[in-house]
């Protein structure tokens, strides 16, 4: 039997076609899944925001309810149960610890970065390290060290512990833009006769800015939701929002739908401020991938 074919589709032009035909499906395809993967990853928030507009029963209600009496109780009973001074412990010691971690990364961050020596790769993975110790194996020096100082239980104690927890972070995300940067920019401003400040505020740091802004941004969440080293170096004084959540377990049970509103009204700033610098933080995370 002899086989055949259409001209069109010996043709040049018939592949073409078929080639854009496969690249379309292969777009739609691709387009499809990653709206499927944002839509799973995007799902607990939203069922989060959604159960805090229920009522304990139909937040625990099985199987659960799509449909349902929406109420503002919920959201009402955590606002005045005391999450503003909750909010601004959080607010103030995210900050601070943030702003204490860039002090100390940053000139390390640029040291390393633009005077490299032969110990440089020993630092850089001595410094890595101090992030593998599990902070529960250093919970009880940290409580003990504290209360030895007085500063158990307040937010400057918290800003020095997260603060020196986060310069890891600073210094090696820092030290990676940094290393990026052309080297006869640097040198011109030394010639020009230009101070270590005036390098970093006027040509270090502009010409970073993508990757500080996400430094600066997972400083602050990292510090923002942290949990373990909050419950139990603070009391009564500063507290931060992971700690207030908590609270709704109690003995009487889980209150479901205001554990939800409580996250929900603990993680918006942070989604907030992840939207509003998702540019930066995108080409910050991206930056010095492709040479």
């Amino acid at each position: 039997m002899t086989s055949f074919a259409l001209p069109f589709e010996r043709s040049d032009e018939g592949r073409a076609a078929r080639r854009r035909v496969r690249g379309r499906i292969a777009s739609v395809g691709l387009t499809a899944l990653t709206y499927l993967i944002a839509l799973a990853l995007f799902f607990p928030i939203l069922w989060t925001f959604l159960t805090g507009f229920k009522t304990e029963g139909a937040a625990v209600a099985q199987p659960p309810k799509l449909f349902f009496h929406a109420t503002l109780a919920n959201y009402s009973d955590v606002l005045s149960s005391g999450y503003w001074q909750y909010f601004w412990n959080s607010a103030t010691i995210s900050i601070g610890a943030t702003l204490l971690a860039l002090l100390l990364g940053l000139p390390a961050a640029f040291t390393l970065a633009f005077y490299p020596t032969k110990r440089s790769p020993t630092v850089m993975s001595w410094v890595l390290s101090t992030r593998m110790l599990p902070v529960v194996g250093a919970l009880i020096p940290l409580i003990i060290i504290s209360k030895r100082a007085h500063l158990f239980d307040t937010r400057l104690g918290m800003i020095l512990i997260y603060g020196a927890v986060n310069v890891p972070l600073v210094i090696w995300m820092m030290r990676s833009f940094f290393a990026e940067m052309p080297r006869d920019i640097l040198e011109a401003s030394l010639v020009d006769g230009a101070s270590f400040l005036q390098l970093m505020r006027r040509i270090i740091l502009p010409l970073s800015l993508p990757g500080l802004a996400s430094t600066i941004l997972l400083c602050l969440i990292f510090t923002w939701n942290e949990f373990l080293l909050a419950v139990n170096l603070t009391a009564v004084n500063a507290p931060t929002l992971p700690v207030f959540i908590s609270g709704f377990q109690t003995s009487e049970g889980l209150f479901w739908a205001k554990m939800s509103a409580a996250s929900t009204l603990a993680v918006a700033p942070v989604i907030i401020a992840g939207w509003i610098a998702q540019r930066s933080l995108v080409r910050g995370l991206t930056f010095g991938a492709v040479k």
